[in-house]
C-alpha cells in the first residue's frame, strides 16, 4: 500500500507528462519513510505526481502500468531489494523509465542496475536539480515510448 498522503497532483510546466488526459506519476519505492516523504515533498514542489511505497512488493501490488511516469528506486531494501524489483518488472514484461538511488553505491551495483535497465544511477545525498532533470527526462522517455506504442 502507498504511503498515506503521498499523492499529489499539480501544476507542472513539462505538459508533455500527460496522456490521455492521466498525468504522469513519479513511484517513489524507498524502505526509509523519512527518504520517502522528503523525496514525495521534492517532487510534490516540482509540480509532478508522486506516490510512496515503503516496499517493493507493496509497490508491485498497488501498481497499474496504464499510469504514465517514472520510478524512482532505493537498491538495498529488506525483502525484496531493488535489483529484484527491476528483475521482476522485466518478468512482467512492465517498461518503466527507473532511476536508481542508493546511499551504499560500488561500481559492480552500478552497471548491473543499468544492465537491469535503470536509465540513471544516483548515490545518495544527491542535488535536488540534478534528481528533477533525471525525472523529468525519465517522464520524458516514458510520453514518448507509450506514444510509439499507441502508433
Amino acid at each position: 500500500m502507498p504511503i498515506a498522503g503521498q499523492q499529489f497532483d499539480l501544476d507542472c510546466p513539462w505538459k508533455e507528462r500527460e496522456m490521455d488526459n492521466v498525468k504522469a506519476t513519479v513511484f517513489v519505492v524507498d524502505d526509509d519513510e523519512a527518504i520517502c516523504k522528503s523525496l514525495a515533498m521534492l517532487i510534490e514542489g516540482a509540480g509532478l505526481n508522486a506516490q510512496a511505497y515503503s516496499s517493493a512488493q507493496d509497490f508491485l501490488d498497488d501498481y497499474d502500468p496504464a499510469i504514465p511516469g517514472c520510478l524512482l528506486l532505493d537498491v538495498r531494501m529488506p525483502g525484496m531489494n531493488g535489483l529484484e524489483l527491476q528483475a521482476e518488472l522485466a518478468k512482467r514484461r512492465i517498461h518503466i523509465p527507473t532511476i536508481v538511488i542508493t546511499g551504499h553505491a560500488d561500481v559492480p551495483m552500478a552497471v548491473q542496475t543499468v544492465k537491469s535497465g535503470a536509465m540513471s544511477f544516483i548515490e545518495k545525498p544527491f542535488g535536488d536539480k540534478a534528481l528533477l532533470d533525471d525525472i523529468r527526462k525519465a517522464i520524458a522517455l516514458d510520453a514518448k515510448s507509450r506514444r510509439v506504442q499507441m502508433q
